[in-house]
């Protein structure tokens, strides 16, 4: 796991065709605004999102964020544990950026 600036991780996204950009927030957070093309698995689901990330393919390249960067870590050493080598942290998540939001 990588934690990622704003600059870094949207400049690293930007130039990765392996890219999965991945937010753990809860739904009420993800309806509020969610960058685009982003697949949706909230952390606080459990087990549930330990099976949801367990399904995903290990060959991507995951980019994750949430509202602070703090779950987002989380979820990053979680994939790690689950043979994820390639997942980066969103330092400061949504409450700093400042790209698109659908």
């Amino acid at each position: 796991m990588a934690d990622l600036s704003q600059e870094e991780w949207v400049a690293q996204l930007e130039n990765d065709n392996n890219a999965v950009i991945l937010d753990v927030r809860t739904q009420a957070e993800v309806n509020e605004g969610i960058i685009p093309n982003a697949l949706h698995i909230d952390i606080y689901q459990g087990q549930g999102f330990i099976d949801e990330i367990e399904k995903l393919d290990k060959t991507k390249t995951y980019y994750v964020y949430c509202r602070s960067g703090n779950r987002s870590g989380q979820a990053c050493a979680i994939m790690n544990q689950l043979g994820i080598e390639k997942a980066y942290n969103l330092l400061g998540g949504m409450l700093e950026w400042e790209g698109e939001i659908d």
